[in-house]
């Protein structure tokens, strides 16, 4: 079925690069186990979506689509969609950037994890294990 045009544009601007549900349910899940955080952290390289300065963890909220999950799928579904040059550019442009800031924030001394919206939506607690995982291994390296 073929949407229009007024449809997809008003989609579309429902669209946020912060503060998106995803970003909220888990930013809530670590305040519920007093995990103090700073929201898109402007002072790192890819502006981390949640950043727990104490541990030098840095957290990104990736949307399946944008980020390009299972990308080589996703790309064929692309091409026979609309404007299939323009998607396909700009996620492949999220994807390379988001290679590039992880680089960065490693070089830096960071922990980078990424989680995908439905992870986040339908296993927020494993999420926040991952995360615990990560502050665990950052205070054995301390000592």
């Amino acid at each position: 079925m073929a949407r229009s045009q007024k449809i997809i544009s008003k989609n579309m601007s429902k669209i946020h690069s912060s503060d998106t549900s995803i970003e909220i349910r888990l930013r809530k899940a670590l305040w519920h186990r007093g995990y103090r955080y700073r929201k898109n952290y402007k002072l790192l390289p890819g502006s981390p979506d949640i950043v727990l300065t104490k541990y030098k963890i840095a957290i990104f909220c990736d949307s399946e689509f944008f980020h390009g999950k299972d990308w080589e799928i996703l790309k064929l579904r692309l091409e026979k969609g609309k404007n299939p040059d323009y998607w396909i550019k700009k996620i492949e442009r999220n994807r390379n950037r988001d290679v590039e800031t992880d680089k960065k924030l490693l070089f830096l001394g960071w922990t980078v994890i990424h989680f995908w919206g439905q992870d986040i939506a339908r296993r927020t607690d494993e999420c926040i294990k991952i995360i615990e995982e990560a502050i665990w291994d950052t205070q054995i390296g301390d000592f």
